[in-house]
């Protein structure tokens, strides 16, 4: 089994995906700040994943995780400034 099985990383890639989709356009697009934010920060939830699976040990797996849980939150944050 490789990370891209994981339904968890196929998640976070959709919603990666529509994060570059609301904002590549409209007001969200010309605040440079933000909208390079919440990229990061959606991107950082499926580099998360991918990495702790990639180590292969559980521990670090939950760990890396963890880490993915903090950038979901971040995400969820930046966005009610839409």
């Amino acid at each position: 089994m490789y990370f891209e099985d994981l339904e968890v990383w196929k998640s976070a890639r959709e919603l990666t995906n529509k994060i570059y989709g609301i904002t590549k356009d409209g007001t969200f697009s010309k605040d440079y700040g933000l909208r390079d934010q919440i990229r990061r920060a959606s991107v950082s939830i499926m580099s998360n994943i991918a990495e702790g699976y990639e180590r292969g040990g559980n521990q670090e797996f939950i760990q890396f995780l963890s880490i993915a849980k903090g950038s979901c939150g971040e995400v969820r944050c930046q966005r009610e400034r839409v």
